[in-house]
C-alpha cells in the first residue's frame, strides 16, 4: 500500500494530510511546523510521495529533507496541473488556491465549478469546463473581521466564534457575531447569485477551516467538504510524480 503525505502550509494553521493509496486517513496539525515535527512525522509513516502547498514562509531544509526521504514535489508555477491557467500573471497564484481547483476538476471534470475557501481570507475560485482557471475575488475572512472591529476600534472585544446568535443581537457579543457570519453568509449568497447570472449551471464547493460557521446560514446549493484542499493536492501529487 502506497503512503502519501500532502502538507497544507497556511497563513492560520499548518496541517498535513495522510494518504493510503488514495484514500485519506488522518490528518495531522502542526505546532510550530519545525523540521523535526516534519522529520517525525515522515519517520511514523514513511511515505514514498510528498506534496508542499505552503503560502508563508518556511523553513527550506523541510523542502530538503522531503526531497531526500521521498518523490518530492514543491506546489508552484511549473507544477504540472489538470486544469490552465489562463490568467494575466499566473505565477502569482496562491498554492493553496491551485490545489482547491485541482480538487474540483478531480472531482467534476466536465463541469463549471466555483470553489470558496473560508480561511484567514474567503478566496473565490472560478474554474469552467474546459477546464481552465479564470480567477474570482478575494475578501477578509471571518477571524481578520472580529481582529479589525476589535484593533480598530476603543471599546469592541475580540470574541471567538460561535454559532450560538440571534439575528437581531442583544449584546455587544451578539452583534458582532450576527454581523459578521450572516454579513458573510449574505456575501456567500450574493456572490454565488452573480455568477449565476453569467454561467447558467455550476457546482459551488464550499471549504475550509471556518465552514461549520456558515453552512447553517447559507441559502445556496453546496457541496461542503473541509478536506478539499488535501484532494487537490494529492491529485496534483499524483500527476508531478
Amino acid at each position: 500500500m502506497s503512503t502519501t503525505i500532502c502538507f497544507d502550509f497556511g497563513n492560520t494553521r499548518l496541517k498535513a494530510a495522510i494518504f493510503k493509496d488514495k484514500a485519506l486517513e488522518s490528518i495531522h496539525e502542526f505546532e510550530t511546523g519545525t523540521v523535526q515535527e516534519i522529520e517525525k512525522l515522515v519517520a511514523e509513516f514513511a511515505p514514498e510521495k510528498t506534496i508542499l502547498s505552503s503560502v508563508v514562509h518556511h523553513d527550506k531544509a523541510i523542502e530538503n529533507l522531503l526531497a531526500k526521504q521521498t518523490k518530492f514535489h514543491l506546489l508552484g508555477p511549473h507544477t504540472q496541473l489538470n486544469f490552465t491557467t489562463p490568467v494575466g500573471k499566473p505565477e502569482t497564484i496562491g498554492a493553496d488556491r491551485l490545489a482547491l481547483v485541482a480538487a474540483a476538476v478531480a472531482e467534476f471534470p466536465s463541469a463549471h465549478n466555483l470553489i470558496i475557501s473560508l480561511g484567514t481570507c474567503i478566496t473565490y475560485n472560478f474554474v469552467n469546463n474546459e477546464p481552465a482557471f479564470l480567477g474570482g475575488s478575494i475578501s477578509p475572512g471571518m477571524q481578520m473581521r472580529f481582529k479589525a472591529m476589535h484593533e480598530h476600534t476603543a471599546l469592541l472585544p475580540l470574541i471567538k466564534p460561535s454559532n450560538d446568535f440571534p439575528l437581531v443581537g442583544y449584546d455587544t457579543k451578539t452583534n458582532l457575531l450576527s454581523g459578521v457570519i450572516l454579513g458573510m453568509a449574505a456575501e456567500i449568497d450574493g456572490i454565488i447569485s452573480a455568477y449565476e447570472e453569467k454561467y447558467a449551471k455550476f457546482n459551488v464547493l464550499l471549504t475550509g477551516g471556518d465552514i461549520c460557521y456558515f453552512v447553517p446560514h447559507l441559502k445556496k446549493r453546496i457541496f461542503a467538504d473541509q478536506n478539499l484542499i488535501f484532494k487537490g493536492l494529492y491529485a496534483i501529487c499524483e500527476k508531478n510524480n
